[in-house]
């Protein structure tokens, strides 16, 4: 694997992507751990937070964040487990949508577990590219 040099306008490009995919997965976080809990407070509140299409579209915005970050750092610096990592987050992630909206909570822990390694792949992808 060889390393290539980049100007640094290139280089803080590349980890801004990184820093803003991790910075979705702590709002994923924070969205799931919500919804957890405005659905035992209130189910009114709880149906909009766990409407599907939301969802669809965070996944979406997640998916196409970790092809842009992860697929341009594997391709800059060369090294594929940032990559390989963050592709299992985002299949736990998506597996994760096809479980019910419980009172178990199973969704929400695999989301969870889902966005940590995602997130963990985003952290390794910036210190690849370092």
């Amino acid at each position: 694997m060889t390393a290539h040099v980049h100007h640094p306008a290139v280089h803080w490009i590349e980890s801004r992507f990184d820093g803003l995919a991790i910075g979705l997965s702590g709002l994923c976080v924070i969205h799931c751990v919500a919804s957890s809990v405005l659905v035992a407070l209130a189910a009114s509140a709880g149906g909009l937070l766990l409407n599907p299409l939301f969802h669809e579209v965070g996944l979406s915005i997640a998916i196409l964040l970790g092809v842009i970050a992860l697929g341009r750092g594997a391709v800059s610096h060369g090294y594929m487990m940032p990559a390989a990592v963050g592709s299992l987050g985002l299949g736990m992630m998506a597996g994760a949508m096809s479980l019910p909206h419980d009172s178990g909570g199973g969704e929400t822990v695999w989301t969870l577990i889902g966005v940590a390694i995602l997130a963990l792949g985003h952290d390794l992808n910036r210190r690849a590219a370092n």
